[in-house]
């Protein structure tokens, strides 16, 4: 597999992260296959996909080629963030630049630190408005009202 950065330069297999990724020693990113990108995720997100948001939501074609198939590859916002990577519209892998493995980890350690925030002021205002049901509650209002 060569690399799609115009390196001409094959791809070696290495292990970034835990996860085994081909990696071009020229310019140093990377092939991951598929399934990979959502492995690497899940090395510090661990809320499941559906609370990670949408991965794509607008691309456009690039002059880079799929290592695998030779389609053009998508240049795309990683889940909306200010992280562009490509894919293959085949789905054969994600191309990602130097380092841009680290920094899909710092987004999704931040994406499952907030949903822990979000989660946890959930379930605080929905122990208030159980409160705010009980008779007890009702009861003391009603007293405050009456008096």
């Amino acid at each position: 597999m060569k690399c799609p950065i115009n390196c001409n330069v094959d791809l070696q297999p290495t292990i970034r992260h835990k996860i085994k990724v081909n990696y071009c020693q020229s310019c140093e990113g990377m092939w991951l296959e598929h399934d990979e990108l959502q492995e690497l995720e899940d090395e510090v997100f661990d809320f499941g996909d559906r609370w990670k948001g949408t991965l794509v939501f607008s691309s456009a074609a690039t002059t880079h080629k799929c290592p695998e198939c030779t389609a053009l590859l998508q240049r795309f916002r990683y889940r909306f963030y200010d992280l562009e990577m490509e894919f293959c519209p085949n789905r054969h892998g994600y191309w990602l630049d130097h380092d841009e493995d680290t920094r899909v980890l710092e987004l999704m350690k931040r994406e499952e630190a907030d949903l822990q925030r979000k989660l946890l002021a959930e379930d605080k205002w929905t122990a208030t408005l159980r409160h705010m049901r009980s008779p007890s509650f009702f009861s003391k209002l009603r007293d405050l009202f009456h008096k």
